[in-house]
């Protein structure tokens, strides 16, 4: 009878444990996808503000140009943005997300009327935010 009652009460904290850490997860999914979400408003506005705020300082974006990889860093990628209405047509999906502690990485869409970029993005938790800390792109056209 008292080996019963160990295992049972083995069982019910590691359900409780289990429990907890599905919670968390969801809460950090949730908090990534707002960032991402965050980046997606920007990136169709052109604002600046926006999608440097979902990025970390130290963020690199690296896509491939006439056969070569081309890095960018933070303040030459915000450089290239202008304010302006909303794309029409145009829309962000999150594709994928895969969490690992204090670090994650997605896989997301931006389709305009004309392209398709697939985007891939790092992201790390610096004090209980998160950053997308690097990104690759690719993209196609659509015409």
């Amino acid at each position: 009878m008292k080996r019963v009652l160990v295992i049972a009460v083995y069982l019910m904290l590691t359900l409780m444990v289990s429990a907890q850490e599905e919670n968390n997860h969801e809460i950090e999914r949730q908090a990534i996808e707002s960032v991402i979400v965050q980046y997606f408003d920007g990136w169709l506005t052109g604002d600046t503000t926006l999608v440097g705020s979902a990025m970390h300082s130290t963020c690199n974006l690296k896509f491939v140009r006439d056969g070569e990889i081309v890095r960018r860093d933070r303040e030459n990628y915000l450089s290239g943005f202008k304010p302006r209405p909303r794309l029409p047509n145009a829309e962000g999906r999150i594709l994928a997300i895969d969490i690992t502690r204090t670090a994650a990485s997605a896989k997301v869409e931006l389709e305009t009327a004309s392209r398709l970029f697939t985007d891939y993005f790092n992201l790390l938790k610096e004090d209980d935010r998160w950053y997308i800390t690097d990104k690759v792109s690719t993209s196609i056209s659509k015409e």
